[in-house]
């Protein structure tokens, strides 16, 4: 049972802030879907720290934290098979189906296929989304089921390893957005591009200081109802994996949104959301260390350990349509 919150989440206030201005201010619009939207352009960043100090003052490692939102609770492990989904660089929404996943099966449909003209694709196969671009950017995109080992630009590896190896390095991006490949794919990508910042330890510093990594995400299309919450804990995440396997502290997730909207039959369960009053973000660790983890493609969804104490620090889910 859900107790009622002792503390101000600062953090979550400013997301639940910014769905109040788009229902109250946003402009009326049509969208692809259909639905319709009220949408604001360009709103201000939202800014999420990924750890703070521990409590410990004897230990130099902080405590790590994962903006998952509590005003209503969030479907974390959808998080996690999402994005181990991408890294692993697949495209088929079936794979995801089969561990209870379903967020894509709408756009990897039979009839939402045939409508963006890609009748010859095989139902689940979403083309070159996501994964497909972070791992193969270049590659010429056949199918789902082929192997594209050594193909294209790994542009997550060439991440890692400027963090590594040159973390003042001014390029250190990742980006989905393949303009080239836009018509090959069954949706083209919301959180298209994300840069990630290396703060380096002051020279005067212990040896066993480590660097912080931070990383500021550009989504083109934000849906804040169901998707925005979805990306924030997704791309906190993802730092959190590179942070591990590059020897790093997470440090800080920060969000840019394009055009931020509220669909018209989100209106009132965000309202029912708005009223809650948000817990502390629950608390993160991994299972295994970066010895044991080796690569970032050696995470398993076992790793990520979500404090527990998050099912009753959170409000319960508000059901949300998918509009497709």
């Amino acid at each position: 049972m859900t107790v009622a919150p002792t503390t101000t989440n600062r953090e979550e206030l400013q997301y639940l802030d910014l769905v109040r201005e788009v229902i109250n201010r946003g402009e009326r619009r049509a969208d692809r879907t259909g639905t319709g939207t009220l949408s604001l352009f360009a709103p201000p960043q939202l800014r999420f720290s990924l750890s703070k100090p521990s409590a410990d003052p004897s230990s130099t490692d902080p405590n790590l934290v994962l903006p998952l939102l509590t005003t209503k609770r969030v479907f974390s492990r959808g998080i996690i098979e999402e994005l181990l989904w991408f890294v692993e660089g697949c495209t088929d929404s079936k794979v995801l189906a089969e561990k209870g996943v379903k967020i894509w099966d709408g756009n990897g449909s039979r009839e939402f296929l045939d409508s963006r003209g890609l009748q010859h694709r095989e139902v689940g196969d979403l083309g070159p989304v996501y994964g497909f671009q972070w791992r193969h950017f270049g590659a010429e995109y056949r199918t789902a089921k082929d192997n594209y080992e050594g193909e294209g630009v790994d542009q997550l590896a060439e991440v890692i390893d400027k963090i590594k190896n040159n973390p003042t390095d001014r390029r250190i991006i990742l980006s989905a957005w393949n303009p080239a490949d836009l018509p090959k794919m069954a949706l083209p990508p919301c959180h298209m591009f994300c840069q990630f910042y290396v703060n380096l330890p002051p020279p005067n510093s212990p040896p066993s200081a480590k660097p912080r990594l931070s990383c500021l995400m550009y989504q083109r299309s934000a849906d804040l109802g169901l998707g925005v919450p979805f990306n924030i804990a997704s791309y906190a995440l993802l730092t959190h994996m590179i942070a591990l396997v590059s020897d790093t502290i997470p440090h800080e997730f920060i969000l840019q949104l394009g055009d931020a909207h509220v669909y018209l039959d989100h209106v009132e369960p965000l309202k029912t959301q708005l009223e809650r009053t948000p817990f502390e973000f629950p608390e993160f660790a991994w299972k295994r260390s970066r010895e044991e983890v080796g690569k970032i493609d050696g995470f398993r969804s076992d790793d990520f350990i979500i404090s527990p104490k998050y099912k009753e620090n959170s409000h319960p889910s508000i059901p949300m349509k998918m509009s497709v």
